[in-house]
């Protein structure tokens, strides 16, 4: 019994450490609702979401499968033909069998090298070109989505979807699912070559297989909890950086830098919890499984050693030197895969994290939709109408009631009233940024939910109080892609709005850089570009939205020049609290708490004295105390 004594402590130490990682895993299992670790998609569910990416070229992964049987043939081989070698010099040395050993060996090593190249370079391949359809389903998606539903979603969460976690993903099948693939692939030939050498010590490795089972099932578990959490807190520091950064100059003129600091801090270290947690998890599997195979290799030597030395027979196989020298490199083959698949599951859980995080933005269902049957505009003549139209943002909290207007085709039509009274929401309906609740919206009497939405929008040239350009140049923001316009063509736009009097003063013209969002520009050049921008695009129904608003005197007469040659162009709904500017508009529509109260001409409603009328003396008013 003595003699087995070794042996028994090896097992008591591997059987408390399973017990303790047992109870730990039930404990944890059972607050896992209140720890809010669960992903809310099952594993299979993201494999099935995800394999699509992978459908259009499952040619190339097949390819790979047959590229990786060949590439672990060194694996299974090399112990053998070290095992050959170790008998050969203990035996009957002869130095042409030792030469060919050799060159088998080079062989197969050189065989497997070339394979893995090539492998490794084929799924590079595949996995790039999976990474960029995921990031344009990911973009295209989210500009599918309304006004509404990306207004309730951060810019970081959206950045990290796009960017961060696709990497991820991508890494996923360049490396993860085929590394993955190909250690099993080795752990089960290596298993087979061993039961071929020797089953008895087979037997006995086999005996600590169970143990491996059950680390890599309980740090399974601890893995998935751990790496949401990172995603979490990775995805919250993105966003708090997205947020604060485009606002950073609101901090530094209210000296809260300190403050912001802080708060960054506080995300930062609730991403270094997170990930020294997934250490930790990582950091105790890892050498659970190196522990068992120390200890499946004391085994070996101790019931080897004690085998060939006392020349006993077990099951009536021989051990001799060279079967433990192959075991012992099979040992180390057998127990690394495990190893590395536990570090490859580790990724792998990553992926999933990513994965599911990326589904969640693809499954919100985008609020508006092309209706069945819609059609397909060519033209329009900017008849628009509204009828008893109902609409609310939140439930219970209406912005219009009931509003009723008709614009005629080329008429100038104004709305004017106090903020929140729906002069802008009047605007965003009729592009269909917001979908109404009740009435009917018509364009040139047809109803709006009935033409395609790409087809209705391109009909409308939108001028907003904030414009934004986009970083690159001048040129590039007025086109934004549109292809087929000359430079000329550009310019002619440009003087139309009277664009050309600042652009011709630049260094470089059309090719002069814009910062991020056009931080190099003032407001009013910005708007004047904005209206060429318009212009090239050539709408039908033009939308001004507080056009003229936080604008220089100098700056504002260029734009009411422009803007009078814009009317000749089609139907123009202006939103404005400077009255001047819509003074000569067809018709003056005065809003108030959702509801229209007034309309007709700037003389019209002069002389009703109403809503108008006030609104009016109290800006004329104010105009004169400021000459003063």
């Amino acid at each position: 019994m003595r003699e087995y004594l070794p042996i028994l402590i090896v097992g008591a130490v591997i059987g408390v450490f399973a017990v303790v990682f047992l109870v730990a895993f039930l404990v944890q299992k059972d607050k896992k609702k209140s720890m809010g670790w669960e992903r809310n998609m099952r594993d299979g569910e993201i494999v099935r979401r995800l394999l699509r990416y992978a459908k259009p070229y499952r040619g190339w992964f097949i390819l790979v499968f047959f590229i990786m049987l060949v590439s672990i043939a060194y694996d299974v081989l090399s112990p053998l033909l070290v095992g050959r070698v170790e008998e050969l010099i203990k035996d009957r040395f002869e130095l042409p069998k030792l030469f060919s050993y050799v060159a088998v060996y080079a062989g197969i090593l050189v065989v497997s090298l070339i394979s893995t190249y090539a492998q490794a370079m084929l799924l590079q391949k595949v996995g790039q070109k999976i990474l960029s359809q995921m990031r344009m389903d990911i973009f295209t998606h989210i500009e599918s989505l309304s006004h509404d539903q990306l207004s309730k979603i951060p810019v970081g969460k959206l950045v990290t979807r796009v960017s961060n976690d696709p990497n991820s993903i991508s890494y996923m099948f360049t490396n993860i699912l085929v590394t993955m693939a190909k250690n099993a692939l080795v752990i089960f030939g290596v298993l087979g070559a061993m039961l071929m050498l020797n089953y008895a010590l087979t037997l006995m490795v086999l005996c600590f297989v169970p143990f491996v089972v059950l680390f890599t099932v309980i740090f399974r578990k601890f893995s998935r909890k751990v790496h949401r959490r990172v995603n979490d807190a990775t995805t919250a520091i993105n966003t708090y950086l997205s947020e604060n950064l485009s606002g950073i100059k609101i901090t530094q003129s209210f000296n809260r830098e300190d403050r912001k600091m802080a708060d960054f801090e506080g995300r930062s270290s609730e991403l270094k919890k997170a990930k020294n947690a997934r250490m930790l998890v990582f950091g105790i599997f890892r050498p659970m499984v190196y522990m068992l195979y120390i200890s499946t290799v004391l085994c070996l030597f101790y019931f080897g050693a004690k085998g060939h030395i006392q020349d006993q027979h077990w099951f009536g196989q021989t051990i001799t030197s060279g079967v433990i020298v192959s075991f012992y490199m099979y040992l180390n083959k057998f127990f690394n895969p495990i190893q590395n698949l536990a570090e490859q599951f580790d990724m792998l859980q990553r992926s999933f994290a990513a994965a599911e995080k990326i589904f969640s933005v693809l499954d919100i269902v985008p609020e508006i939709v092309d209706e069945p049957g819609a059609v397909e505009l060519d033209e329009i003549k900017g008849e628009i109408e509204f009828r008893d139209v109902w609409f609310q943002y939140k439930p219970d909290e209406w912005v219009l009631k009931g509003v009723s207007f008709h614009v005629l085709p080329g008429q100038t039509v104004a709305f004017v009233g106090a903020t929140g009274s729906g002069k802008t929401t009047i605007l965003s309906l009729i592009c269909r940024n917001y979908d109404i609740q009740k009435g009917q919206i018509l364009i040139d009497g047809r109803d709006i939910k009935s033409i395609r939405i790409a087809s209705l929008r391109r009909h409308f040239g939108q001028m907003l109080q904030d414009v934004f350009l986009f970083s690159g140049d001048i040129r590039s923001n007025l086109l934004l892609r549109m292809e087929g316009v000359s430079d000329e063509e550009v310019m002619a736009a440009c003087k139309y709005v009277n664009a050309d009097s600042f652009i011709n003063r630049l260094e470089k013209g059309l090719d002069e850089p814009v910062r991020e969002r056009g931080n190099n520009f003032s407001a009013g050049q910005r708007q004047l570009l904005s209206f060429a921008r318009t212009i090239l695009h050539k709408p039908s129904v033009i939308i001004l939205d507080e056009a003229t608003a936080n604008i220089d005197t100098e700056t504002e007469l260029l734009i009411q020049d422009s803007l009078e040659r814009i009317k000749t162009i089609g139907t123009m709904l202006i939103v404005a609290h400077r009255l001047s500017t819509v003074q000569h508009a067809d018709n003056i529509i005065v809003l108030s708490h959702g509801k229209i109260v007034e309309q007709g001409t700037h003389q019209e409603l002069l002389s009703l004295k109403g809503r108008y009328y006030k609104l009016y003396t109290l800006q004329f008013t104010k105009q004169e105390l400021l000459k003063q």
